[in-house]
Formats: C-alpha cells, sequence, structure tokens
C-alpha cells in the first residue's frame, strides 16, 4: 500500500495564548489563553465535559474557528490565518458526514478530486486506503448499505487518502454501540501506529482517552488542566478536578502536617512524592482510587507500609467482575473500595452499617490542593 504508508514526514503542532470568546460581552471563555505543544506522529488526545473548549480548540486546529489572539504553528508554518483546505489535515467528524448519493469509492475519493487526483491514479489511492481500513472490495458499496462502523471506516479512509500530515477526529466513535466502539478504539490506535501522522482526538468518555492515547489534555473551562501520558494522569492528578473526572475516586479533606494527613482523629502516613509540588500545604484532599482501597477481614493485621481508615459500610454493589464497597467515615466523608466478586467474597462482605477497615498502600494515595 505504497500511497498509504509511504508517508510525509508527521509535524509537531505548536499553540501559544490561543483566546475564544463567546456572548455579547465576551463572558464566555471558550479558549483562555491555551498554550499546547504536540509532538510529530503523536496520538494526543483532548478530554473534558461538555463545554469545557475542547471542541472549540479542534475547530482552531481545523481552521474552521477563529481564534481572537493567539499563535498556532504545523512545524515551522504559522497556520493561524490559512484556510483549512490550505492546512493539510484530514478531519473525522462525529456523524461521518459522508455524500448519500456516492459509493464508497465515491466519497473516499472525494478529497482527492478537490486536489485533481483522476482516474487511475485516484483510484489507486483509494483502493490502497480502504484496504488500510479493512473494507477491501467495498468501493462499490452505497453509503445506506453500510454498518455504522463501515461508516466510520470510510470516513476515516477519506480522511487519509490524501496523505495529510494531520489528521483530526471529533468524537467519531460516539454512535457506536458500545462493543463496536470498543473494537473501533483498537482498530484506530492500530491505523495510528501503521501511519504514523500526528493524530488530534476529542472524546468526552475517559475510558477510550486511556485506551487510545500517547498523552492526553483535560480541558475545563476553555484551559488545559494537565497534560500528561494515561497512567500518569490516573494516578498523579494534579487537582480535584482531574481526579474526578479520569475515573473513580474517594476525596477525604485533609489537615497536613509532619508527613500525615488527618481527617478528625485518623491520621495516615504520605509517601515522600505524595508531598511533592505541593509545599507547606496546611490542608487538602487526600485522593484514593477504590481499587486501592481493600477490606481488612476482622482480626486480620494490615502489612508494612499500609494506612488503615476506620469507616461504617453504606452498602455495597454487585458490579459484575467486581463489587464497590460504598462506606463513609467518622465525619461523613464517603470513601469507596473496590474488589473482585467471587463468589467467596461476595457471601463475605460486609452488612450495611457495619464498622470496616480499610487498608491502603501510602504510595496510592495521592495530595491535591485545597481547592
Amino acid at each position: 500500500m505504497p500511497a498509504v504508508t509511504e508517508r510525509r514526514t508527521a509535524v509537531p503542532i505548536t499553540a501559544r495564548g490561543l483566546r475564544k470568546r463567546y456572548g455579547r460581552g465576551g463572558e464566555v471563555r471558550a479558549l483562555d489563553d491555551v498554550d499546547l505543544d504536540v509532538r510529530a506522529g503523536e496520538f494526543l488526545t483532548l478530554l473534558g465535559p461538555s463545554g469545557s473548549g475542547k471542541t472549540t480548540l479542534l475547530m482552531v486546529l481545523a481552521g474552521f474557528t477563529r481564534p481572537d489572539q493567539g499563535s498556532l504553528r504545523f512545524g515551522s508554518d504559522e497556520v493561524i490565518r490559512l484556510a483549512p483546505h490550505k492546512r493539510d489535515i484530514g478531519m473525522v467528524f462525529q456523524n461521518y458526514a459522508l455524500f448519500p448519493h456516492m459509493d464508497v469509492a465515491g466519497n473516499v475519493g472525494y478529497p482527492l478530486a478537490l486536489r485533481g487526483v483522476k482516474g487511475a491514479e485516484q483510484a489507486r489511492r483509494v483502493a490502497a486506503a480502504l484496504e488500510t481500513v479493512q473494507l477491501a472490495g467495498y468501493g462499490a458499496r452505497r453509503v445506506d448499505e453500510l454498518s455504522g462502523g463501515q461508516k466510520q471506516r470510510v470516513a476515516l479512509a477519506r480522511a487519509i487518502v490524501f496523505e495529510p500530515r494531520i489528521v483530526l477526529m471529533d468524537e467519531p466513535l460516539s454512535a457506536l454501540d458500545k462493543q463496536l466502539r470498543e473494537r473501533m478504539q483498537i482498530e484506530l490506535r492500530r491505523l495510528h501506529e501503521q501511519l504514523g501522522t500526528t493524530t488530534i482526538y476529542v472524546t468526552h468518555d475517559q475510558r477510550e482517552a486511556l485506551t487510545m492515547s500517547d498523552r492526553i489534555a483535560v480541558i475545563h473551562h476553555g484551559r488545559i488542566q494537565q497534560l500528561d501520558a494515561p497512567q500518569a494522569l490516573y494516578e498523579r492528578p494534579l487537582n480535584r478536578f482531574v481526579a474526578e473526572f479520569i475515573g473513580e475516586s474517594s476525596l477525604v479533606p485533609v489537615q497536613v502536617a509532619g508527613g500525615h494527613a488527618q481527617c478528625g482523629e485518623q491520621a495516615w502516613a504520605l509517601a515522600a512524592d505524595a508531598m511533592q509540588g505541593v509545599g507547606a500545604m496546611a490542608r487538602g484532599w487526600l485522593m484514593l482510587r477504590p481499587e486501592h482501597l481493600r477490606l481488612l477481614p476482622a482480626g486480620a493485621d494490615a502489612t508494612a507500609g499500609d494506612n488503615v481508615m476506620h469507616a461504617r459500610v453504606q452498602a455495597t454493589v454487585y458490579q459484575g467482575e467486581s463489587y464497590l464497597l460504598q462506606a463513609a467515615l467518622p465525619d461523613g466523608t464517603p470513601v469507596a473500595a473496590r474488589g473482585t466478586a467471587s463468589a467467596g467474597a461476595m457471601r463475605n462482605l460486609p452488612v450495611a452499617g457495619s464498622e470496616v477497615r480499610l487498608a491502603f498502600d501510602r504510595a496510592d494515595a495521592v495530595l491535591l490542593p485545597p481547592e
């Protein structure tokens, strides 16, 4: 597939001071002085809730939205005033945006036709792109004969057929059912590794972002809250918003002194790296993931390095492969522990109202600032 796999060199993306405001007085800050560095050939996901600014940022990258101020470079080229069709980007939309009056080959070949590539060369490139997305032989199919997953593959083939240096994707899997969406996540990642393009992907699905990305930029109120690799983002969030938005977490308000975090009468030792970057913080939030809290059987001792948390059970929730034990500390702060839902574990779970001990390794505790 030389037309698709021998690609031009991917380029980095550099954004500085991007600002976009809406409303009569500019009171809605869709982008609030955003700086962003995307590495050449990287798969970077823009993740955030509705209204966070992630789609606005993608539209600025695509050229469909002009920011009020800022700089945007693709490689060494300033593109902030460049029209979308001159930016050398492939775009995949949420609703596929396929032409219903064209067959698959016509849809995939449309960007080539706009660039003056016709005849045998267009047919060759279309066939190569369809083979890349595992739709070889589908060129003559009508769009209305395709499943949702096949339509998405056609949209992908159209985005890559003209060999762009950058591919932008706006929630392309949101219309698919859960199982198909998960399969397509793996396919998109495989395709990215095969093509090597710089890829920017927008989603509000945390698990999707963790599955697919080299790095993730979490956006809230028009600002990037944290830009990090998936594991670092999950295990070491920088603030409460990121901790709550990425996965499940228990957040305990604590006073901090002498390497310990205290809530009421309970105090827990902190690992040295939990204190990095928080300075002489007098108070904050102790973040614990449910899978890091373990239910201690009655009479059992905690292991060396463990902290013990005393709580009262509120409820236990069966979730198939796991259970979630919901509890509360003496001051009412909710905490949750997750365990494997084996038959033995489910039989021995404490009932609501029971007092329990929850153990966690001090290395799994993260201290977050109070705001």
